[in-house]
């Protein structure tokens, strides 16, 4: 199960609700109506107790502490990441105390608790206490809440004691002073203190937590004291929770999650609808929240209440460019037009998170008034409003990098408070800033577990892996029968598919399709299978990965390796011998053993029919002159019978609509030590279609198969038609060159793209694209139990070919989340039913979709499927826990890729470093100035027209840019400057101009690039320049380059890192220069969009 016993829905009660929830708890244990996952948890001293036991699969606390800790609810509330140490030990967590930080601190604290249960490597335990006959206690009359849950905390802790047969201390820590006294020394054998009492006594030496501690106390006693001396409240109350419920169900108030605009944050926010509000609403747009005062102390990402402003109060988005709020207050521009706007009137549901944050530096704190322990950071995230700590390390903090954590924000306070974390590094070292981009994402980069790698397999020169008699009499047996191969990037190391076609003695031919069977060594709810679900999916940053399975999986036991064995799930097809359509589909486990390991070259050669490429195949090296022969006849058949049936299911999904956005093929060279040297931009190669339309093929038939075996909980892949209106910059920018942009469908569309070319600048098309693919909604993995069947159909999806070394399609789209491993082709996909399959290595999504294939073929056997499946709301929710965790892979490699981009121009001197000026087209007209692609370097961002001071641009008759007094008058598709002496100078639609890119450096933020209009007129390439210019530069050499700077920068300070191989062995984690750096190499197509830097 997703989740156990009361880890029910995260959006629970309050108040009141939860005492009943816990009377219906105990209703459900007398009842025998309770699952053995909920029963209490486990001990070292009580294994004979099969209720004890059962309850956490097994999970014992650690035989050799001398006492068992029990939080009490207040202490786990604001003391869980002291809780998280992993040297506290023989932690037993109360049901009554988890279901308190579920209903009064938010999912995000209430997803950290349940993680910690789960991880194996903490030694905790959940003892659901309200599921005990003798420990349950109803709630007595006038008695609070709070009291109530203390009482039961303890009285379970006492039951626990004598549980344990009187012969292990329970500690007991609780805030509650009256709590301590009363029960202090009410039963030998627990003991109640406070928790920085247990910390005191019990761990003295460990400074880390004594230090977090102190920081807690002391943000709650400045909070106290903040409240008893404020009179005036800065922010109108909440409204409770019961009014708010009442509101929303009869439509007056509108329930939905707020969206910060980053670049205009102080003052403007969205709120997105969300759950009955978005179907019962006639709104058809975002709710306008203008100001501070309106957003009532909620947060970005936090689910609010709003109550919609009279229409004649309504205001309108700026449209304008901005670079951040200073810009905003003085911009004087006019908004668009009035959209619903709203106030908040509560908060459902606050999803704080930890957040990075820079102290002020000595200048500053100094101005910030007599109370210099009272400290305003800002944080990394714009989005985030400043936070108030205290603390007395402000000046040694002030060179790095910060996590904390909010507090509260009262209504008494103009900001949120919050406590000191820990520090992730210094201000612009690599290092430190990766750290940042990874806590601002939430992604836990922790080894795996020693009680994780336990349950891998060895594979061992001394003790090799071999097939298991037992799994050669289940699965059927390939490697004989089959010719299988796979083809992929020269060099690559993990094959996660291969490939085979044969022809059957009826005369019709089988296809077959072979993905490594992941979920054989994974077994459902072992301590990996928690790890890879918690992890969701592999991270790729610019310079290294973050694996979502340890190595001696994903690059060795399940990479199919060419002339071993292998366990494999494998769909064959049986098609006809002259039509192709298929006949017949077979699902199963397999053994195979691949036969060649081709690269797309050789592979391409031999359809061409070039077969001197022989030589560079090593399974024909030692082969004698007929064998090699015969071989080969039977090779160039297979890919040439594969090439054929690829084009024909190419055909078939074009003339359903298939659209296909972009493409670029990119060529990998690399050194003698296997590092990247360079990228060459090619033409792509047919064998890259073939590969593509086959794993396509593998995840439509596997969709269909699972869905009909379980229509209400299997795991599909969903991409909504988009909204028209996100096509209107797309069909005014193709109607600047004289095209039209039919957006009905994603066939016409398809077709309008397809005749959109300008024979004279062919960046025209790429960037019609690359609009059109801005437009495209996210892909969402779903539940089909969650939404009707006519909801499923696939509008647009981006298909993947495994890469890792030297040739390979790479494509830069919307949806953009595992790249690097993978080369995307964007495309519609024109399929009803669509899934991943092909990838279970780095996506859980895969390995969720195999079990369900594996218990649809048990199914259809009628035999017992083995270990339960995912009910539809738990399948739901880990879809949501994916989905989002997919968005987080897709911020950190954009983040990384920029923070490269960024430290690769810094160290450039704008006015003389020759790389620094590039050429750049137009796109899009905003009111103060326009927004540019630069196809050297990939990258789409904003350049001003109007200045800060007022002045507008202009071009004198050398056609260089100066800033002098005048207007700027914006047309549909041109914008003109005029200067106050008549000179005037018009930028229109795909102009081409000379562009200065510098940085623009933030103490607190990340870095940003800027762009410069130099020149109304293209840029013309020195002859130095020529070789650099006439390719993209490529994340390899911003990588190489970055690196080399920084190390270079650590040796001049004798700063030594001793970063040790034998570690990332260890650890399974995979850092430095390696194949996996070519992560958006091409950015064309504009992921790299620095425009999101200018309120765009």
């Amino acid at each position: 199960m997703l989740e156990a016993g009361w880890f029910g829905s995260s959006e629970g009660p309050q108040g009141a609700e939860a005492e009943a929830s816990s009377r219906r708890n105990l209703a459900r244990r007398r009842t025998g109506e309770v699952p053995s996952w909920e029963l209490p948890a486990s001990c070292c001293r009580c294994e004979a107790d099969i209720d004890c036991f059962a309850a956490t699969d097994g999970k014992l606390l650690s035989s050799d502490v001398t006492h068992y800790v029990i939080p009490d609810w207040k202490v786990v509330q604001d003391y869980l990441e002291i809780l998280e140490f992993p040297e506290l030990k023989g932690i037993i967590f109360m049901q009554t105390a988890c279901q308190a930080v579920q209903h009064q601190r938010g999912r995000r604290q209430y997803n950290k608790l349940r993680n910690l249960l789960k991880d194996a490597r903490h030694d905790c335990i959940l003892f659901a206490n309200e599921f005990q006959q003798c420990c349950y206690l109803p709630r007595e009359g006038g008695e609070s809440m709070e009291k109530w849950q203390t009482r039961s905390i303890y009285n379970a802790a006492v039951w626990y004691y004598h549980h344990c047969q009187d012969r292990m201390p329970i500690v007991m820590v609780t805030e509650d002073e009256e709590a301590i006294q009363q029960y202090g020394s009410e039963t030998e054998g627990v003991f109640v203190i406070s928790f920085k009492n247990y910390l005191d006594n019990f761990w003295p030496d460990l400074k880390a937590a004594h230090e977090l501690c102190d920081s807690i106390l002391q943000s709650r006693r400045e909070r106290e004291n903040e409240s008893q001396e404020s009179h005036g409240k800065e922010y109108p109350e909440h409204l409770p929770l019961e009014v708010l419920e009442a509101g929303i169900k009869s439509g007056r108030y509108i329930q939905g999650i707020l969206n910060v605009n980053k670049h205009r944050a102080q003052i403007e926010a969205f709120v997105r609808l969300q759950g009955a509000s978005s179907k019962d609403s006639d709104l058809v747009s975002d709710i306008l929240i203008h100001g501070m005062k309106a957003r009532n102390r909620s947060i970005h990402g936090d689910v609010v209440v709003v109550e919609l402003l009279p229409k004649n109060e309504w205001k309108g988005r700026t449209v304008a460019l901005c670079e951040n709020d200073c810009d905003d207050k003085a911009s004087g521009e006019s908004p668009s037009e009035p959209m619903p706007t709203g106030r908040v009137v509560g908060i459902l549901q606050k999803n704080w998170r930890d957040y990075v944050v820079t102290f002020p530096s000595k200048e500053e704190v100094q101005s910030q008034g007599k109370n210099a322990q009272k400290i305003l950071v800002t944080p990394w995230d714009y989005r985030i409003p400043k936070i108030r700590i205290s603390t007395q390390q402000a000046e040694t903090l002030q060179d790095f990098r910060v996590v904390v954590r909010i507090d509260s924000w009262e209504s008494t306070s103009v900001y949120p408070n919050g406590h000191f974390v820990r520090v992730l590094g210094r201000i612009g070292d690599l290092e430190g800033e990766i750290a940042t981009i990874l806590v601002e994402n939430s992604i836990s980069v922790i080894p795996f577990s020693e009680a994780q790698m336990c349950e891998m397999p060895v594979n061992t020169p001394e003790n090799p892996w071999k097939v298991s008699p037992e799994e050669e009499q289940k699965r059927k047996d390939l490697r004989k029968s089959h010719l299988v191969f796979s083809i992929d990037p020269k060099g690559c190391e993990d094959v996660d598919d291969t490939l085979s076609v044969r022809t059957l003695n009826n005369g019709n031919l089988e296809l077959g399709v072979h993905i490594a069977d992941v979920t054989h060594f994974v077994a459902p709810n072992s301590y990996i299978d928690i790890e890879a679900r918690t992890r969701a999916t592999t991270y790729y940053l610019a310079d290294r990965r973050y694996d979502m399975l340890p190595s001696v999986l994903s690059a060795d036991l399940c990479s199919l390796l060419g002339g071993v064995d292998r366990y494999a799930v494998s769909i064959m097809w049986e098609l006809d011998k002259a039509s192709y359509e298929i006949k017949k589909v077979w699902y199963g486990r397999t053994i195979i053993r691949s036969a060649y390991k081709l690269f797309y070259e050789a592979a391409q050669e031999l359809l061409d029919g070039n077969l001197s490429v022989v030589d560079d195949i090593p399974e024909f090296k030692d082969l004698d002159e007929k064998s090699r022969q015969a071989k080969l006849e039977e090779l160039v058949w297979a890919i040439g019978k594969l090439t054929d049936i690829a084009r024909h299911v190419r055909a078939k999904r074009d003339g359903c609509g298939a659209l296909e956005l972009e493409g670029v093929e990119v060529r990998v060279q690399l050194d003698d030590k296997k590092n990247i040297h360079d990228l060459i931009p090619k033409q792509p190669l047919e064998v890259h279609e073939t590969v593509a339309e086959c794993m396509i093929l593998a995840n439509h038939w596997v969709a269909k198969k699972i869905w009909e075996s379980f229509p209400h909980q299997a795991l599909l892949r969903q991409h909504p038609p988009p909204h028209q209106e996100f096509f209107s910059e797309l069909r005014e920018c193709a109607k600047a060159k004289g095209f039209f942009i039919d957006t009905r469908s994603n066939k016409t569309l398809a077709d309008s793209l397809d005749n959109a070319k300008d024979p004279h600048d062919p960046i025209v098309n790429r960037l019609l694209r690359s609009m059109a693919t801005q437009a495209m909604s996210n892909a969402l993995y779903f539940s089909t139990g969650s939404c009707a069947e006519e909801e499923f159909h696939h509008y647009g999806e981006s298909y993947h070919i495994p890469v890792c070394g030297c040739n390979f399609v790479l494509v830069i789209l919307k949806e953009f989340l595992f790249i690097l491993i993978f080369c995307f082709l964007f495309e519609g996909l024109a399929l009803d039913k669509y899934t991943h399959f092909t990838s279970p290595i780095r996506r859980y999504s895969d390995i969720v979709v195999h079990r369900l294939l594996m218990a649809a073929i048990s199914k259809d056997k009628k035999m017992e499927i083995k270990g339960n499946l995912f009910s539809n709301k738990d399948l739901e929710e880990l879809c949501r826990h994916i989905n989002n965790r997919n968005r987080a892979a897709q911020h950190s490699q954009k983040q990384s890729t920029e923070l490269f981009q960024c430290m690769y121009f810094k160290d450039k001197d704008p006015a003389t470093e020759e790389r620094c000026i590039s050429d750049g087209v137009i796109y899009s007209i905003r009111t103060n100035g326009v927004l540019l692609f630069i196809p050297r370097f990939g990258i789409k961002g904003a350049a001003y027209l109007k200045n800060k001071d007022g002045l507008v641009i202009s071009c004198g008759p050398d056609s260089c840019s100066e800033w002098k007094p005048g207007s700027l008058q914006r047309f549909q598709n041109k914008i003109t400057s005029t200067t106050t002496d008549g000179e005037s100078v018009t930028f229109h639609l795909f102009d081409h101009v000379t562009v200065r890119i510098s940085i623009q450096a933030s103490r607190c933020h990340s870095d940003t690039i800027r762009l410069e209009i130099i020149s109304n007129k293209p840029y013309k390439i020195p002859n130095t320049e020529l070789i650099h210019q006439s390719s993209p530069l490529l994340k390899s050499e911003l990588v190489k380059e970055v690196t080399k700077s920084v190390e270079e920068a650590q040796l001049a300070q004798e700063v030594k890192v001793n970063i040790i191989q034998e570690e990332y062995q260890e650890y399974c984690q995979t850092k430095g220069t390696s194949l996996y750096t070519l992560l958006e190499e091409i950015r064309d197509l504009a992921l790299l969009d620095v425009s999101n830097n200018y309120g765009i």
